[in-house]
């Protein structure tokens, strides 16, 4: 099989180089395309500089027009049976995803996620207290009946049929459910892969108070347009 990993990258010049590095270093990954989403720091020249071992393609959004619009134009971008989704600031800790693709590769899975470890900040700095995740797990429930633990993990491997069925990925911050909901809905076989990944954490105060804001927003709409798509019991 062929494996993609598509690494949408907003403002990562912090972790871009070393999360690259890490996904080079994975046996079944073919090929790493990172999608620059008009980031305004170093991240596209680091991304496209970087020596590592396999080569990365590189392709550059000229405005900022989040994960979902990112994911979309790798996955139009490169063809491939299986897509590894990993976050750009995963640093070091995306050398564990290798896990994601063992299921799948073992027709085990159709999709598989990360459930991270409770210390998963990559900083001294304090993840969230989890509402929104509780949300996500209780909207998860109630549209399909099935229960995900970890259903905003951006971590994912997934096979190219679930794609095709689903359509294009949501917008925003919605990726995660829509994937979610999507797929539990048309049957395909989820498995939760607990992983030691790390990653940024915005922390408690008013930055990350706006970032769940969003995220929260994001989330809700995408329930949404799963219940309007006929996504639900």
């Amino acid at each position: 099989m062929k494996v993609v990993a598509l690494i949408p990258a907003f403002n990562e010049a912090d972790f871009i180089v070393q999360t690259l590095t890490a996904v080079s270093e994975l046996e079944h990954v073919d090929e790493i395309v990172v999608i620059d989403d008009g980031s305004d720091d170093d991240t596209f020249a680091l991304a496209s500089s970087a020596s590592v071992g396999k080569d990365v393609r590189v392709a550059r959004l000229q405005a900022n027009q989040g994960k979902g619009a990112a994911l979309n134009y790798g996955r139009h971008e490169v063809q491939a049976q299986v897509y590894l989704l990993l976050d750009a600031d995963l640093g070091a800790t995306a050398s564990l995803a290798g896990a994601l693709l063992t299921p799948i590769l073992q027709d085990e899975a159709d999709m598989t996620i990360a459930r991270f470890a409770a210390d998963q900040s990559a900083s001294k700095a304090k993840m969230g207290f989890g509402a929104v995740r509780c949300i996500a797990q209780l909207g998860v429930k109630w549209l399909t009946g099935g229960s995900i633990t970890s259903p905003l993990s951006g971590q994912r491997a997934v096979r190219a049929e679930v794609l095709q069925a689903l359509g294009d990925f949501s917008s925003g911050f919605g990726v995660e459910v829509g994937l979610t909901v999507g797929a539990l809905h048309h049957g395909f076989r989820l498995v939760e892969v607990p992983l030691a990944m790390k990653h940024r954490a915005y922390g408690r105060g008013l930055r990350g108070l706006r970032h769940r804001g969003r995220q929260l927003f994001h989330v809700l709409r995408t329930f949404m347009r799963c219940w309007q798509r006929g996504w639900h019991r």
